[in-house]
């Protein structure tokens, strides 16, 4: 039989043993909490608060470009591959790759429809495609509206009332020509369409890494922004003149 004393001491053991331990689950909840404000907190690439997801749309078209069916994105991205290979590895020409889709489309669709009689099914019903009044003005809306803009930004472009913008034009231009002069303009489309089609994905996967290295990116560009600014382009009259305005 145990003496009182030695009861007593066991128990207070005990009740030492739980307090240490509730003091270390709440301490390392803390931390967690700590960790995940921490996490919440860190900056975003480009000042993104929504998930990239909501910011490509949330639609199947976002499902695909974020690769959440591999199997479509797959299939879709092997497609669009077969087909450059046709026109540049190959030399296929478009008009002539358009005629033999329609040709074995027509054929299948033509052997198909007379062949349900002789094993007793109904012919396969052709989709009728018609485009309403309504969809076809709203896409003259919306292709109105971009060019409209497009030559709203080249007219102020050329106005030559700011200079920074024109020399930014410029500049892009003769990136995008030195550009189109080392790739066709198929091998380009294709090279434009591969990175849009897996560089969010990528990003989804490490983003994290890629904000911080973005954002001291960004930091970077920003100074030797303010250095081109200091040295070349407040040296300009019209620039300056503004900048005192």
């Amino acid at each position: 039989m145990m003496s009182e004393s030695e009861e007593h001491g066991s128990l207070l053991e005990k009740i030492n043993d739980k307090i240490h331990e509730y003091k270390h689950s709440s301490s390392s909840s803390d931390s967690d909490d700590d960790k995940k404000s921490k996490k919440s907190k860190k900056k975003k690439l480009f000042g993104r608060k929504h998930p990239l997801h909501h910011v490509l749309g949330g639609g199947k078209a976002a499902d695909l470009v974020l690769w959440r069916d591999k199997q479509t994105s797959g299939s879709i991205l092997a497609g669009v591959t077969v087909i450059w290979l046709l026109f540049e590895g190959i030399g296929y020409h478009l008009l002539t790759f358009l005629c033999h889709t329609l040709i074995v489309f027509l054929t299948v669709w033509f052997v198909w429809s007379n062949a349900a009689s002789f094993v007793n099914r109904s012919p396969p019903k052709f989709p009728e495609v018609i485009l309403s009044e309504v969809q076809c003005l709203k896409i003259a809306h919306i292709a109105r509206k971009e060019i409209n803009e497009a030559f709203y930004t080249l007219r102020n472009v050329a106005s030559g009332k700011d200079l920074k913008t024109y020399v930014t034009t410029v500049a892009i231009l003769w990136f995008i020509s030195i550009i189109g002069s080392c790739f066709s303009f198929l091998t380009l489309s294709y090279t434009i369409f591969l990175m849009a089609y897996t560089l969010p994905m990528l990003y989804e996967k490490y983003e994290d890494q890629v904000d911080v290295v973005g954002e001291k990116a960004l930091i970077e560009i920003k100074k030797q922004y303010k250095v081109i600014d200091a040295k070349l382009l407040s040296k300009i009259p019209m620039l300056s003149e503004k900048k005192q305005h």
